[in-house]
């Protein structure tokens, strides 16, 4: 015998919940049909976990589990008995407790769309539509799987992003270490060239008395760096910090055209998935402005999907606003007359992603020597400062 939890709506329509024991889940949903319920979910039961550290569910692992789903689909499996095995198959506990929660909603009655919004994971806003928009189609797992890829994009776009910054990063945090270490066991050792009223040059006193204010004071310094960190962490948490952060960096003129390509190929992408599972114009218009970064190109998209309302063409709408580049404007005008619009916001989003990544590519090729020469510039300056006090004292004392 086998203890199961169950979950039943009895005549009464009231749901019930308890435990069991029987010899197979088939025998226990038999036992309650004979009684006249309805079964909605049963399942071993299992050891609660302790309370502890709990695995942050991360988006490689939402990603694969709902490819696994669109899979299931496209094999022709009922979104019911998917939905069923994705929650006895995932491994971790956020995704199996969605899943299982995605499954009891299904049997009362509701729609995927409704069961996925209300599971708790979080998803971006465009899966609802693909995923509402294939309901009402009946090609749900096309729209699952068009959700699917954009995920993906996204993944992959932010990996690029995220793998790009680490070596400069790397090399910002090691620099000022190098500089604060010198500062504080270095320059100190030179502290007694201050003494005895020496006439020093100007940047050699600059530099020993940062030294030795720094190796005084190397709590506070401690302290307030991670006050610093702590801040940053703090801010970096604001929705409305870190947009103000990436609108002064796309208006940088190394930095702007980088930004610029890689929101108009996100907004594309977008475009393309929705159109392609029959989400209306508008409504796909205003999910993929949503999701741009930059607010000036935001406010643009926003303008142009007006005069796409007031009925104009998506193409001259984007022209008037100049949201995109002349290629995107040729590129959505051939789509617009030759009806394979999604086809040709697909092949705009390759090729500002392409263009995106080249610049990104480009900008690093800069900043990365830069900041060896920075890093190289600030401790030859302390060597400086030091060996000019060394030598100004031998020249007093002969």
């Amino acid at each position: 015998m086998q203890e199961y939890e169950y979950e039943y709506v009895d005549r009464d329509g009231r749901v019930v919940k308890g435990q069991a024991e029987a010899a197979s889940v088939g025998e226990l949903v038999r036992r309650f049909a004979a009684e006249g319920n309805t079964a909605v979910e049963v399942r071993e039961r299992r050891e609660t976990p302790r309370a502890g550290f709990r695995r942050r569910l991360r988006r490689e692992t939402l990603v694969l589990a709902f490819h696994e789903l669109a899979t299931l689909l496209e094999s022709g499996v009922s979104i019911n008995d998917a939905v069923q095995a994705q929650s006895r198959g995932s491994h971790h506990p956020a995704l199996a407790g969605a899943f299982q929660s995605i499954t009891r909603a299904l049997m009362r009655g509701q729609s995927f769309r409704e069961a996925l919004h209300a599971c708790g994971l979080a998803l971006p806003e465009y899966v609802y539509h693909l995923v509402e928009a294939g309901e009402a189609s009946g090609r749900l797992a096309r729209s699952l799987r068009q959700a699917v890829e954009q995920m993906r994009y996204d993944q992959r776009v932010a990996e690029e992003m995220r793998s790009a910054l680490i070596y400069p990063s790397i090399l910002v945090v090691s620099g000022i270490a190098a500089v604060l270490l010198v500062f504080v066991f270095v320059v100190p050792q030179f502290s007694n060239l201050l003494e005895d009223g020496n006439e020093l040059p100007l940047l050699a006193e600059a530099v020993l008395r940062t030294g030795v204010w720094c190796n005084e004071n190397g709590w506070l310094l401690t302290g307030a760096l991670a006050a610093a960190v702590l801040v940053g962490m703090a801010l970096r948490r604001q929705p409305a910090v870190r947009q103000q952060v990436r609108d002064v960096l796309a208006a940088l003129p190394l930095l702007n055209d980088w930004f610029s390509e890689a929101d108009a190929a996100k907004w594309a992408s977008v475009m393309s998935a929705m159109l392609t599972s029959r989400v209306d114009l508008m409504d796909a218009l205003g999910l993929a402005s949503r999701g741009v970064r930059i607010s000036g190109r935001k406010a643009m998209l926003d303008q142009a999907a007006v005069d796409v309302r007031g009925g104009a063409p998506l193409s001259a709408a984007l022209e008037k606003r100049n949201a995109l580049t002349p290629a995107g404007y040729n590129l959505i005008r051939v789509g617009e007359q030759s009806g394979q619009l999604a086809e040709m916001l697909r092949a705009l989003a390759a090729l500002y992603e392409e263009n995106s990544t080249r610049r990104m590519k480009r900008f690093l090729a800069l900043i990365e020597p830069a900041c060896v020469l920075l890093i190289g510039g600030f401790l030859g300056v302390i060597m400086i400062g030091v060996v000019l006090a060394i030598t100004s004292v031998n020249d007093v004392a002969f």
